[in-house]
Order: structure tokens, then C-alpha cells, then sequence
């Protein structure tokens, strides 16, 4: 067991193969936590498990990896704090938390018991990173169209439910089939992944961006009216233009041209991202590297 100077300890497969010996006894809490490969679903299950042996009355759990936080009960002055690893793969951290101290029994017992909460972490681990991955661009790290959909139908419902603006950025870098003529692919792929970090500094945590083709990309904007999706595809507009990016001996100018359109009532997925579209194309009619709404 390594112990930090943050009284985090490290629970890993190491200390499983040290402890599993004396758990037979224990094996329940193993076979509750083979049932589902949810996070949330897996330390509730843990919790619920080891109360009768180390009563507590709040857990957190933190894995930075899935942008997860999950908590519940009643948070305390006194805890205990686990890194969880295996084969040097983070899995999260977990505390656990009461309102008196846990005494060196309890701490080796529940240090003991969380060796059974690694696997289990593991294979929701595996599974949430392919699901993952079946959603993401491998090339620029952003959503792909196949997320798209989702999103946006999952978004419509909820602006519809809360009467709440959603708006639609489209937008396509200009002159892209001549940067991979005159440069090369590899320019190419540089460009396209400049575009999308160059956007993704430029939006909120609650902007969605996705890659839809080849050179485009779409941002689904939640509670977001025309006014303000203007004043965010200006901001990336500008960021764009007022990057050059230096490939090889060369640099290139980049820019954009950009489509804006707001949810209306009777729209769906498909109607918004063709009115989207077609301000996109409004936008490169009228001479590029501009913004133009839709209608």
C-alpha cells in the first residue's frame, strides 16, 4: 500500500492479488458488482455492500477520464481517500466519508474490499471508452456525425419541454480541396485539427461541436437564441482567420465560412440542419470568411 502526502492511497491490482486470499468470505460484494458496467450503478452497489461492516454516511467518487462526479449522502470532516488503479490505468477516486474517525481495522478491512471494486471498474472502463469511441472523430477528438442525432434530437425535445432557444452553427473551412492539393494530406489533417481546437477554445461548456464531413463542422448551441450564436461564430470566425498556421516551409491562412440558424417551432433534426447548411453556403456565395444567418 503506498500512501501519499495527500492521504490518498493507492488500491491496485497489486493489493489485490496481496488480499484476495482472506475475502473469501466477501465474494458477494464481488458478485453484486459483476451485474452492470454503469459507474454510478457500481460504487452505489459498493457502498450499499460494505455499510453494515463500515458504516459511512456519504461517498464521492471522481474519474477525470469521463468527466464524472458522482456523490450522495451526508459529507463529513472525516474520510478516506483511494486512488483506484490497475496495470497503471487510472480508474478514479473514491472517498469515503462519516462524522467520527475510521479506525486502522475498518481502514484495512475497506482497503481489502475495494480490491473487489477494481475489476469491475475496469471492464465499465473498456466498455465506456469503445462507446466512446464510436462517437468520436479519431482525427480531430471532437463528436462525429454518428453522435449527431442523438444530440440534436435529445436537445430539441429539451428546448421544447423548457421553452428554450437552440441555435445551429454550421461551418465549412474554405478552400480546403486546395490545401490538400497544394500541401499534401498531412497538411490536410493538420488543418483540420488546428480548426477544431481553434473552436473548442472558443465555446462553452455547454456548446457541443461535432465534425459531420470532410471540412465541416457543426455546433448544437442549448439555450442559445440568434444573438448570442452570432456573437459566438464571430468569435471563432476571428480566431480562425487571425491564426497561420506553419507547416513545413509554409504558411497558410485559414478561414471560414460560417452558417447560423435558430430552432423554430415544428423544426426537427433534419430541418435544422438544412436551414444550417444553406446559410453555410449563403456564406461562401457572398465571397467567404463571413457569417451569414438562414432565411
Amino acid at each position: 500500500m503506498i500512501k501519499k502526502s495527500t492521504n490518498l492511497a493507492v488500491i491496485s491490482n497489486n493489493t489485490f492479488e496481496a488480499t484476495k486470499a482472506i475475502n473469501i468470505n466477501h465474494y458477494d460484494i464481488s458478485s453484486a458488482l459483476q451485474t452492470t458496467l454503469d459507474f454510478n450503478q457500481l460504487i452505489v452497489i459498493f457502498s450499499n455492500k460494505i455499510e453494515a461492516m463500515i458504516p459511512h454516511s456519504a461517498f464521492a467518487y471522481h474519474n477525470e477520464e469521463f468527466e464524472l462526479e458522482i456523490k450522495s449522502g451526508v459529507f463529513t470532516k472525516h474520510s478516506c481517500n483511494y486512488a483506484l488503479k490497475i496495470e497503471g490505468q487510472a480508474l478514479g477516486e473514491l472517498k469515503i466519508m462519516r462524522n467520527y474517525r475510521f479506525n486502522a481495522t475498518e481502514i484495512t478491512l475497506l482497503e481489502s474490499l475495494l480490491c473487489f471494486l477494481i475489476y469491475p471498474l475496469k471492464n465499465a472502463t473498456l466498455f465506456n471508452q469503445a462507446l466512446k469511441m464510436t462517437h468520436i472523430d479519431p482525427l480531430t477528438k471532437v463528436n462525429n456525425r454518428n453522435s449527431l442525432n442523438d444530440t440534436l434530437n435529445r436537445t430539441i425535445n429539451l428546448a421544447s419541454h423548457q421553452n428554450q432557444n437552440l441555435s445551429i452553427i454550421f461551418l465549412d473551412i474554405d478552400c480546403f480541396k486546395n490545401i490538400n492539393d497544394t500541401y499534401g494530406h498531412s497538411c490536410g489533417d493538420k488543418v483540420l485539427m488546428t480548426v477544431a481546437d481553434l473552436i473548442k477554445h472558443s465555446l462553452r461548456s455547454s456548446d457541443v461541436i461535432f465534425r459531420v464531413s470532410g471540412e465541416e463542422f457543426v455546433i448544437v448551441l442549448s439555450d442559445t437564441g440568434l444573438a448570442g450564436a452570432k456573437v459566438l461564430a464571430e468569435r471563432i470566425r476571428k480566431a480562425i482567420e487571425s491564426h497561420t498556421l506553419a507547416y513545413d516551409m509554409a504558411t497558410i491562412k485559414i478561414t471560414v465560412s460560417i452558417g447560423i440558424y435558430d430552432m423554430h417551432e415544428n423544426d426537427t433534426a433534419d430541418t435544422l440542419m438544412k436551414h444550417a447548411d444553406n446559410a453555410m453556403y449563403k456564406a461562401k456565395y457572398n465571397g467567404r470568411n463571413q457569417v451569414c444567418l438562414a432565411g
